[in-house]
């Protein structure tokens, strides 16, 4: 199982090219799925186990195993995808011949709505400060492109200057799984761009680039490399506490809110599909709720027997 599992992500890490953050995320569900194997399920080594000592049971005890550990059916659907990917590349290459977690359901999920803010609490995110010169500029822009194009924060922090076409407003995006799409932005974000390009010179030649690096990280850290998502996680941590926003903002919450005002305002679910880069148009379906409550909203509103009480 340990070989399967290296073999498994190196397959997903260089030939379908997820994530970091994704590939950190099979791994994990992986490894308690072999350490629930080893210790509570079979007793013995991890080492010692074969895939062709699992079988459906040994799927449908993992799952009962993380209800009792009150984990979320989310948490428990993901970790039964991945245990189910696992074995069907163990299929696909010939080291089973029957995939142990086909017939094993996926916990019915829980339906929760994605968090979106309300216009004023956007203006409000980006418009308050927490400090001064090139680094706030730089946060500003951060939000600015995060809200105007809704970006995942990996692609955010992925994209390079060429990405960027300022007189056209479009971005170049790279996404899940290595998939390229256009994403439009506006005035806004084309300003605070423009400002923090002007501070990006001084700020990149802190870092003394190797040879070979050649790219141009739109947006930079302190020391003048490239800005990791985990510092953008934190700059909207204080900027949303500085503005009075309730706890609980992430780079994600402006991709909802991107997608819940466009649905607002009349945007069809395929063009907010394509702006997203969902694969799948049942992805973006998750906002219809929006839509229903502006109908719901109109309808009652307007229609003279609903004003009856």
């Amino acid at each position: 199982m340990n070989k399967l599992i290296h073999d498994f992500l190196e397959h997903l890490d260089l030939e379908r090219n997820l994530s970091a953050n994704t590939l950190r995320a099979y791994s994990g569900d992986l490894d308690r799925f072999l350490t629930f194997l080893a210790r509570d399920y079979l007793n013995v080594r991890p080492g010692d186990i074969a895939p062709e000592d699992v079988e459906p049971v040994a799927v449908r005890a993992f799952l009962a195993a993380m209800t009792r550990r009150d984990l979320s059916r989310r948490s428990q659907a993901r970790a039964l995808s991945a245990v189910r990917s696992l074995f069907r590349f163990a299929c696909l290459r010939g080291r089973l011949e029957a995939n142990p977690a086909t017939g094993v359901r996926s916990p019915k999920q829980e339906k929760t709505l994605p968090r979106h803010l309300r216009p004023g609490e956007v203006e409000s995110l980006i418009e308050t400060s927490v400090g001064e010169g090139p680094l706030e500029r730089r946060d500003r822009a951060v939000l600015e492109v995060l809200y105007a194009a809704g970006l995942r924060v990996g692609e955010l922090v992925g994209l390079d200057w060429p990405d960027v076409d300022l007189g056209a407003r479009v971005l170049r995006v790279l996404g899940k799984g290595g998939k390229e799409r256009m994403v439009p932005f506006g005035a806004p974000a084309t300003e605070a761009l423009e400002v923090w390009r002007r501070d990006w010179p001084e700020l990149r030649v802190r870092h003394r680039p190797a040879e070979d690096d050649e790219d141009e990280p739109v947006f930079l850290s302190q020391r003048g490399v490239r800005l990791s998502d985990r510092s953008v996680r934190r700059m909207i941590d204080r900027r949303a506490a500085a503005a009075g926003i309730p706890a609980g903002v992430h780079p994600h919450t402006l991709r909802h809110t991107f997608a819940t005002h466009l649905l607002e305002e009349g945007a069809d679910l395929r063009t907010i599909q394509e702006l997203l880069g969902h694969s799948s148009l049942a992805t973006t379906q998750r906002y219809t709720h929006v839509e229903i409550e502006r109908m719901l909203r109109i309808y009652r509103e307007s229609h003279p027997r609903a004003k009856i009480r």
